[in-house]
Order: structure tokens, then sequence, then C-alpha cells
């Protein structure tokens, strides 16, 4: 049995997690939940006092702003969707007899809807903020946290379908928002210490698809674009990403038409908690148990 099987098996069997049938679709705990609100918590004494504005956006976007935004582009293997019956008293008819029968092409009759899974939690925030006009003098900061989906279905606890993302997104002029970057990126190694997990930052890349996508995967690498902060939870040898700091240039301001005061193009950065792998993390190197995990653990989290 493998480790990603193995630790998997032992969430199960702790009711940490609780399964559905589906790879990467897991039912929490309320503890697996206080962990989570229990590291939300720390996040906020790390960035709280930057002033952020909060925002809450559902796990559901406008599809037409997710069509501009050029996603499909980029990780078509990666999006979802939300189709919907739209047929008639008949078609119903046909769609209930293939169930019945256990035909999955029932499915094929269901159409699109204006709502699709929303990928990232940043991507809602770009053309609402673009809607307000100009950004002020010295560059606005917004702190997230939204369920995302990417479809890729694993054993892996720690690549889940469904999960939650918190993040701080930064828009205003290069040196605002790399200035940023670079101190969550300190900030990072000093939140890990506070929960005793072991970390590393290494340069990283998006999963662009196709032959295409190797080119920009190559050159988003090149420009440090893009950092990750691995923690092993699920093997030792390949870390997995708990945390990205992510400088996005103009690319965002162009497209959505984010503009500074003097009316050139802002430049955008975001740095993301992947929430559920940090508890799956914590989880991992302080045991399933956490009356037992150190004190200065439970300290950190808990006061």
């Amino acid at each position: 049995m493998d480790m990603q099987t193995s630790f998997l098996d032992r969430l199960f069997d702790s009711g940490l997690l609780i399964e559905t049938g589906v790879d990467g679709l897991y039912g929490r705990s309320g503890q697996f939940e206080d962990v989570i609100a229990a590291f939300e918590r720390l996040i906020d004494r790390f960035g709280g006092a930057d002033g952020a504005e909060a925002i809450r956006f559902p796990p559901g976007m406008n599809r037409a702003f997710f069509e501009k935004s050029g996603y499909m582009k980029s990780f078509p293997q990666l999006a979802g969707t939300v189709h919907s019956f739209c047929g008639s008293e008949l078609d119903h008819m046909s769609l209930l007899k293939c169930m019945e029968i256990g035909d999955d092409s029932w499915a094929k009759g269901q159409e699109a809807t204006d709502i699709v899974l929303t990928p990232a939690a940043c991507y809602p925030l770009y053309p609402t903020v673009a809607k307000r006009g100009p950004l002020p003098a010295g560059g606005v900061l917004y702190d997230l946290q939204s369920y995302c989906f990417r479809h890729e279905p694993s054993k892996d606890p720690a690549r889940q379908q469904l999960f939650r993302m918190r993040e701080y997104v930064c828009m205003g002029t290069q040196e605002n928002v790399t200035d940023f970057r670079q101190s969550w990126m300190d900030r990072g190694v000093q939140l890990m210490a506070e929960v005793e997990l072991p970390v590393e930052i290494d340069v990283a890349n998006d999963p662009f698809f196709g032959r295409a996508g190797k080119m920009l995967a190559n050159n988003q690498r090149d420009q440090n674009l893009k950092f990750e902060l691995l923690i092993p939870i699920t093997s030792t040898a390949n870390p997995t990403a708990c945390m990205s700091f992510n400088y996005h240039q103009d690319a965002f301001g162009t497209k959505w038409g984010l503009e500074l005061e003097d009316g050139s193009v802002a430049h955008t950065a975001c740095v993301g908690f992947g929430l559920e792998r940090i508890a799956l993390a914590l989880f991992h190197h302080h045991g399933l148990d956490v009356a037992l995990w150190p004190a200065k653990v439970r300290k950190a989290l808990w006061g």
C-alpha cells in the first residue's frame, strides 16, 4: 500500500475525512474544520494589520467572466461547469428511462448554465474591482476565501477536487505588488514555524495544458513569477504545495482594465493558502489526535 493511500485510509478510519465514493471529494469532521478555523485565525494574526478588504465570493462564478479570464485556454483539463436540465416533458421522460437502466447518456441532455465552478478564489475579484474605477494611490489589498474546484481526481488526500483557498490579493504598481509578495514569502516561513511544520520554498509553474503550455510553464519559471511553499504530506520526495506566491505582472490589469490613478495598467500579485492541505500537513506531522499535538503548536492555534 502506498503512502498516499495509507494516509487517506487512516483519515477515513479516524473520521477526520468522510468517504463519498468519489476520489478527491470528501466530507470533513468537526475536528478537521476546527483545525482549519484555528489556522485561519493564525493567518489573520500575521496579515490582519495590513488592512485588507475582506470579500467572500460563492464557489461559483459568472460564466462570462470565466470565459473572458482565459482559463479554458490554459487549464481546460481542470475546469468545472454547472449544467442543468432545460428540456421538455418528453425529454424528462427519456432522461428518467436512461437513469433507470443505468445509461450515463442522460447527462448529455443537460445544458450549460451561466455559472461555472470557481477555479481560484481571486478570479471573481478582478472584474469586481475593475467596476470601481481607478485604484487609489498606494494600491489596494483584498482578503478572500472560497471553495474552489479543480478536476483532478486522485487518491492523494492532499489533491482534492473541491477545496478551500484563502488568498490575499494586492493590486498596484509593480513595486507595490512585488514587495507584497516578498513580504508574504517571509511571513509564510515564519507562520509555518509557529506550527512546527518543515517547509521549503521553490520556484514553480502552473499546470498549463498541452505543448504550448510547456512554453508558458518554462516562461513562468524563468521569470520567477510563481513560488510555492512545500511541505511533505504524502511524499517526502515530492512535497505538497501548501502556499503559493504569484506575480501576474500586468496580465490581469490589462485583461480587466484595472488602472492606477495616472491611467497606467495595474500589476497584481496574490498569496494563496491551501487550507485543506495545511490541515492535512498538521495531521500528518503531529498525529491524528490534536490533544497530543505539541504544546507550542496547540498554543499557536488555540491560544
